[in-house]
């Protein structure tokens, strides 16, 4: 099989990232395919720079080696799961840390052992719990020009993950709210929706099928201004 012949139409083959995982040398990898075309848009400037990416979700471990190939010899890899075997998945480069993501306490270990955090990818549990304390925890201990991506978010209408259509508490709701809190320099009403740290802190929201990817970016208050001429 080609990559030609399964790959989407959002995710060519000349994606460096597709093209490794449809022919993986390595250990089992698990993926969307159209994740493909939103990993390498969001995380190729990070190629060939001393970055640090948090995967959770370990696996087989295939994974892992694929961020390795695909960042470069300078990256540090850091894989997370509550299964002790994936401990054994360590190699050059690759790092793996066995624990709870809903464990808070445990995530700012993590946070403090390998901060500041470039790239996170929540490849994890997918449980509204989880996923929501790992972007609590994590979002504000990462590098000012990080990239959050938050797979898999189909669960947040499965009522066994915790998830439901609108239901409140759910990772996708808790998403909405963040464009709110994005363009809190516009509201009119400070005591229902003013300016905190993620609307300093983030640049931008981009919303795939089942995943979202917040780019960091320190942002200060817009401004509009105006140039040219007058027509009349």
């Amino acid at each position: 099989m080609t990559a030609e012949s399964i790959a989407p139409r959002n995710s060519p083959a000349g994606n460096p990232l597709f093209e490794y995982f449809t022919n993986n040398p390595g250990r089992l990898i698990h993926k969307w395919l159209h994740y493909f075309a939103p990993y390498h848009r969001h995380l190729e400037r990070f190629r060939g720079q001393a970055v640090t990416l948090v995967e959770f979700g370990v696996f087989h471990g295939g994974s892992l080696q694929m961020w390795k190939h695909y960042l470069g010899g300078r990256a540090r890899i850091v894989g997370v799961d509550i299964v002790p075997d994936c401990k054994g998945f360590e190699e050059a480069q690759v790092s793996v840390r066995i624990g709870d993501q809903e464990d808070r306490a445990f995530l700012r270990r993590l946070a403090d052992e390998f901060g500041p955090i470039d790239v996170v990818v929540d490849d994890g549990g997918h449980t509204m719990g989880q996923q929501i304390a790992t972007f609590e925890e994590l979002f504000p201990a990462m590098s000012e020009l990080g990239v959050y991506i938050a797979e898999d978010l189909h669960t947040s209408y499965w009522p066994e993950y915790a998830g439901g259509f609108r239901r409140p508490g759910t990772f996708i709701e808790l998403a909405k709210a963040l464009v709110d809190r994005l363009n809190a320099w516009h509201t009119k009403d400070p005591d229902a929706l003013s300016v905190d740290d993620f609307t300093l802190q983030a640049e931008s929201l981009h919303f795939y099928d089942s995943m979202l990817v917040v780019e960091r970016r320190p942002f200060e208050q817009p401004r509009a201004i105006v140039t040219g001429k007058p027509s009349r």
